[in-house]
């Protein structure tokens, strides 16, 4: 039963993301709250790995980017409230789930090979995901039927 409410709870939640896999580089757009204002902080890097939580709610990604020679990783959680948006700026060919090992690369090695080359199979790979919508039942009402009787055509008229 309480796998059931979390289900529950986790899908009041979600927001509309697009899907993040990783080998994407992205940009997040964070907001931070500095004293009495609040700005929006923009992280660029790679997705090296995808969290599935409990719920579809629980996602989080990890973000790596190299600034000032230093590589930094942050974890984002996926549907989280101070996430403004996120962008897709490139799709990669990888062929593993966890991008670890480019933590120990530097420079041209770290580098990964884009996977689409025309807008359209860009723009299909970073659709966000539809919406869930709730099924709504459909009552129909019964329809009245209203009868023409036909008028005999000027020719059989004649004919009479």
């Amino acid at each position: 039963m309480s796998q059931k409410l979390l289900q529950a709870q986790a899908e009041k939640m979600k927001r509309n993301v697009p899907d993040i896999r990783p080998g994407y580089t992205v940009r997040v757009h964070q907001k931070v709250q500095e004293g009495d204002k609040e700005r929006v902080q923009i992280f660029e890097g790679m997705v090296i790995s995808v969290h599935g939580g409990q719920t579809d709610a629980d996602k989080s990604f990890t973000v790596r980017r190299i600034a000032s020679g230093v590589g930094v990783e942050k974890v984002f959680p996926l549907h989280a409230k101070t996430i403004d948006k996120i962008e897709v700026k490139k799709v990669a060919k990888v062929r593993r789930a966890k991008l670890n090992f480019l933590r120990g690369r530097s420079g041209r090695s770290a580098k990964i090979s884009e996977r689409f080359t025309n807008s359209d199979e860009f723009a299909t790979a970073i659709a966000p995901a539809p919406a869930v919508e709730e099924p709504v039942a459909v009552v129909e009402a019964p329809v009245a039927v209203e009868v023409k009787k036909e008028e005999p055509k000027a020719e059989e008229k004649k004919a009479a």
